[in-house]
């Protein structure tokens, strides 16, 4: 079992590389019983879906990245990925949306498209053709090997030195935080954080930049117990602006 979790999969030989493993395979998103949404079939769409199938596909083990909806951030699994499309699992529903993006922790963006769905998994279509080898091995990129982190505005109350104060998250991951606080306080403190969405939170200052200060977790999150919390947070705001969007004239 690795930190996010998951308990990954008997390596094969010597195809191991870090805790991923990549098999290539033929025929890329094989199409899924009891799909949603069906994959294109006539016309240039037809023609897209066939690329799609003709490219090499790598079988992703573990592979944490954000997907995002309309500028709304969730947390998914990558699977099959291969030039021009990935399997994806998810922990909610994709609302409705006029953008999609797959991200991943190094900060490299691709948009897409979706396929079809069925059940907690999904088929995303790049728009552009990615180096897949940069995709699972993630040692590139603004930020190489570094964890996923969400955006998200949350509000929470801080106890610190016998002070309660009010503070908002702005981003997190499974083993920190960015939270923005009016009060001034000390690298390497001990502080406790409370949602009322998620357990009491107990954190230690790692840096800060007032009203900035970057938390690392005394208990780190896995990753699908992070996904469940915050996946109804960012899908109601997803609906929200869905809904505003419908609402607007053409």
């Amino acid at each position: 079992m690795n930190n996010t979790g998951f308990v990954c999969a008997r390596p094969k030989g010597e195809r191991t590389q870090l805790e991923i493993r990549a098999v290539a395979q033929r025929n890329d998103l094989p199409e899924e019983p009891g799909q949603d949404i069906a994959a294109p079939s006539a016309g240039a769409d037809a023609s897209a879906g066939a690329d799609m199938r003709a490219a090499p596909r790598f079988t992703l083990l573990i592979r944490a990245a954000k997907l995002i909806v309309d500028g709304g951030e969730f947390l998914c699994i990558l699977r099959d990925a291969s030039a021009t499309g990935v399997k994806i699992r998810l922990f909610t529903p994709i609302p409705d949306h006029q953008t999609l993006a797959i991200e991943l922790g190094n900060g490299d963006r691709h948009a897409a498209r979706l396929v079809w769905t069925t059940g907690d998994h999904a088929g995303l279509q790049f728009l552009q053709e990615i180096d897949v080898q940069r995709l699972i091995d993630e040692r590139d990129g603004a930020y190489p090997r570094r964890q996923v982190r969400l955006r998200l505005m949350l509000d929470a109350v801080l106890h610190s030195g016998g002070e309660s104060v009010h503070v908002q998250f702005h981003d997190i991951s499974q083993q920190g935080a960015c939270i923005e606080c009016e009060k001034w306080l000390m690298v390497h403190e001990l502080v406790r954080l409370d949602t009322g969405v998620m357990p009491s939170i107990y954190a230690k200052v790692r840096w800060r930049n007032h009203p900035r200060y970057g938390l690392v977790f005394e208990q780190t999150f896995k990753l699908d117990e992070l996904a469940r919390i915050s996946a109804p947070l960012q899908l109601s705001q997803a609906l929200s602006d869905a809904a505003r969007r419908k609402g607007q004239p053409d």
